[in-house]
């Protein structure tokens, strides 16, 4: 199986991590950081502001199974890209939104769908950067959502993202969360 990388960064990377563990041809997801100026960045540091660091989620997938443009579409759907430096009540640079492309196919497919958002007159300010360096997050961190569904943040944020993706993008969904 030939497999690719995309590591997104929208918003807190919990919610990023339960939207695409649910996506049919997603082979793993990682939360961690990208995109700053610190090596083994801890989540303190990166909350701190001063890092450079976003929160994002390393994403590979089957080119054969899932297209680049569809995850596009759930990435973008699935968060507020017209924001800087917040989404929703989670406030600060670390959950910008961002693209950090592992190919040059990645790199254009990117920018045209920001280009094309921005024709039909939404502001994205999503950034789009090649990966340079991508620091797994604490082991916390990850499966974040699936051990701790019934906490007030799961409940109150990713939970909602869920239905969206589940009600707009269930053609993209694995069989057994149809």
């Amino acid at each position: 199986m030939k497999t690719k990388t995309v590591v997104f960064g929208g918003g807190c990377f919990w919610c990023t991590e339960a939207i695409f563990h649910e996506i049919n041809g997603i082979i793993s997801v990682e939360p961690g950081y990208a995109g700053g100026n610190l090596a083994d960045p801890t989540y303190d540091q990166v909350c701190s502001g001063t890092t450079g660091h976003i929160e994002v989620t390393k994403i590979e997938y089957d080119p054969d199974l899932i297209k680049f443009k569809d995850l596009l579409k759930v990435f973008f759907g699935t968060h507020d890209p017209t924001t800087l430096d917040k989404q929703g009540n989670d406030v600060g640079s670390q959950y910008n939104s961002a693209i950090f492309y592992t190919t040059d196919e990645q790199k254009k497919e990117s920018e045209k769908a920001i280009k094309d958002l921005k024709d039909s007159g939404i502001e994205v300010v999503t950034q789009v950067r090649p990966l340079e360096k991508f620091y797994k997050a604490e082991d916390y961190h990850k499966n974040y959502y699936l051990k701790h569904k019934d906490q007030p943040y799961c409940l109150a944020v990713i939970d909602p993202k869920l239905k969206k993706l589940r009600n707009e993008f269930g053609e993209f969904l694995k069989e057994s969360k149809k």
